[in-house]
């Protein structure tokens, strides 16, 4: 069964910090991008922050300098490291994975694949 398992969300003041985690299922043979997006009440989904295989980083520019994106390839899990939090980072934050899983009969599909989200809440 293909999962993301988002943990680390919760309820922090303004400037507190915060630390995600994703972690992919054994499922996945290959992981191209792991990253982070986040949904605000009213608002689209936004990319935060994303890290390749190879260590490529991109950053909103909204979180650049106060987030931090790292991955750990043998675990397949990604953190986002978020610091000098604001009331506007207030969202659901996801996981998301593009890669390779395989099925039950040993078939391989390539995609991209969504955790089910962890609420992260900024106080002022």
């Amino acid at each position: 069964q293909v999962q993301l398992m988002e943990s680390g969300g919760g309820l922090v003041q303004a400037g507190g910090s915060l630390r995600l985690s994703c972690a992919a299922s054994a499922s996945f043979f290959s992981i191209h991008v792991m990253g982070w997006y986040r949904q605000a009440p009213g608002k689209q989904r936004e990319l935060v922050a994303t890290i390749t295989s190879s260590g490529r980083i991109n950053y909103a520019d909204s979180v650049k300098d106060r987030f931090t994106i790292s991955r750990d390839n043998a675990k397949n899990t990604v953190y986002l490291q978020m610091n000098r939090l604001k009331p506007e980072d207030t969202a659901v934050y996801y996981c998301n994975a593009y890669g390779g899983v395989v099925d039950t009969v040993q078939l391989k599909h390539w995609g991209s694949y969504w955790g089910q989200g962890t609420q992260v809440t900024v106080s002022s």
